[in-house]
């Protein structure tokens, strides 16, 4: 462009490591460039290829894709008017846990100044113990050793359909759960969590905005009708997955939802067990380091789809975020966002404060800190509320 300086994003998809592309339509950036912003989305190595801990190559090779495309834009991108000195990487779902992985990463450091995680988990790596799990599982599915030269020879369509075997696996050991819940049998492998390496001080001189949605859980449950059929079995099942003391953790549920059915509480407690542990885990020890600025959102708009049950579920956010909530397939009772159309200046306001935190740093309301833990509830309505979710975070600190 003629102007130049432009703030840069850069946008990581999710999909649980396995899957997802830059061709969905959901991360059209036409708005962002609508409104002066060099958008830039990648694609990474997935499943296998991307984040099977191969004895003898590189862990995390799918990260390290985002990382060698930072560089790149570094490099490149004030040819397309973007300042390379403003680069907001942003990610959500397993994309956002990759964001997280990518700020505890020393290489990459000084290729982005801020960084947004939506629906992600600075608490999300698997162990090295639990990855051994998964790459002894594959190599036994495609009969092969576990080694790299072995899972080199093998084409792309054999190992796409191995890895469509691999769940579920029990990832669970005497000491770490299984952060995934069963979901993927790929993710991070590190034996720091991000959220650790952050407190610790790694990228504490890059702003970051964390947050989630008021339903993630509902996702996994209400589409394949295990929502409204689920039992108290079932919500202590969930708990026993997913934390050391799961009938204190169901209990704290119980008292901060008295009038919660056991699907509710079931992706209450999936929700919080998959995204919202390590979204709170990685706002605190990010704010930790004051030479940098923290802050949080929930986002809370209910989707009228599936009879009203979807809610604000896993991946809601995102055509709000993208200005596209006018999208013809979004709209309907099986799609997305319901029958109902969304607030006119829902996705307005969402994609400018998103926009606003990539070009100045702030997305418009106050910063989290471990006193406070201000939070915005984004919803029709937008509040500001400290701490909003104070007992059902502590149940997980």
């Amino acid at each position: 462009t003629a102007d130049g300086g432009l703030p840069v994003m850069v946008f990581v998809h999710g999909g649980g490591f396995v899957a997802g592309s830059t061709r969905s339509a959901l991360y059209d950036g036409s708005a962002f460039s609508r409104d002066g912003v060099v958008l830039v989305t990648l694609n990474y190595r997935l499943g296998i290829a991307g984040f099977l801990d191969i004895p003898g190559a590189p862990a995390n090779r799918g990260l390290l894709d985002v990382v060698a495309a930072l560089r790149w834009v570094r490099e490149n991108v004030s040819a397309f008017g973007g300042d390379p000195d403003n680069v907001t990487l942003f990610g959500q779902s397993a994309g956002a846990t990759v964001v997280g992985g990518i700020l505890a990463n020393p290489e990459a450091a000084g290729l982005f100044r801020r960084a947004i995680v939506q629906s992600g988990s600075g608490l999300g790596a698997f162990t090295s113990e639990q990855a051994a799990r998964v790459t002894k599982a594959a190599a036994e599915e495609l009969g092969i050793e576990p080694h790299t030269d072995a899972f080199a020879a093998i084409s792309d369509e054999r190992l796409v359909d191995a890895a469509s075997r691999l769940t579920p696996i029990d990832l669970r050991t005497g000491t770490h759960h299984d952060p995934l819940l069963g979901l993927s049998p790929f993710g991070l492998v590190l034996d720091t969590q991000p959220a650790v390496s952050v407190g610790a001080g790694l990228s504490a001189d890059v702003d970051l905005l964390v947050g989630t949605n008021t339903e993630e859980g509902n996702l996994y449950l209400v589409p394949v009708g295990t929502y409204a059929t689920s039992t108290a079995a079932d919500v202590d099942d969930t708990a026993a997955r997913s934390h050391p003391k799961p009938a204190q953790l169901v209990e704290t549920y119980h008292n901060t939802r008295p009038e919660a059915s056991f699907g509710e509480l079931r992706s209450a407690i999936m929700g919080d067990a998959l995204f919202g542990a390590g979204s709170w885990a990685l706002a605190g020890a990010h704010a930790a380091h004051p030479q940098s600025a923290t802050f949080s959102y929930e986002f809370a708009w209910r989707s009228q789809a599936l009879g009203g049950d979807l809610g604000a579920t896993h991946t809601m956010e995102l055509p709000f975020v993208f200005d596209i909530a006018e999208l013809p397939q979004l709209a309907g009772e099986g799609a997305l966002l319901g029958p109902d159309k969304p607030p006119a200046d829902l996705a307005t306001r969402m994609h400018e404060a998103w926009i606003r935190f990539a070009r100045t740093g702030n997305p418009g309301w106050d910063q989290y800190d471990v006193a406070r833990r201000t939070t915005m509830h984004i919803d029709i309505e937008w509040i500001q509320v400290d701490d909003p979710r104070s007992q059902e975070r502590q149940a997980w600190a």
